[in-house]
């Protein structure tokens, strides 16, 4: 089995992300209506903005899939360990019925 491809994140990753967009909303209530490079340098970097959240939910997607096949291959590995320990009660030669 390989091991996951994707990096492991601290908790709370996408905290910077999310004060860089507090700090773009706040510079968007400063800019006047009239001042239109400044408007256009705050969609250039909302936009930035957009396609770096659009990367870490894509990147969270991927680790959701990830511990989704770990806990569908923990339970397989479970079930079929089950299944070699409890001996079958129907379907075998000897249900008891002999005795």
């Amino acid at each position: 089995m390989t091991k996951a491809k994707t990096p492991a994140k601290a908790p709370g990753a996408g905290a910077p992300l999310l004060r860089r967009l507090q700090r773009l909303t706040a510079r968007a209530g400063r800019v006047s209506a009239g001042d239109r490079a400044q408007l256009i340098a705050l969609i250039d970097d909302f936009e930035a903005m957009r396609l770096a959240l659009l990367r870490e939910c894509a990147g969270l997607d991927e680790e959701l899939k990830l511990a989704t096949r770990r806990v569908m291959a923990f339970n397989a590995y479970a079930r079929n360990g089950r299944s070699v320990r409890v001996p079958h009660r129907h379907g075998s030669r000897d249900n008891g019925a002999t005795r």
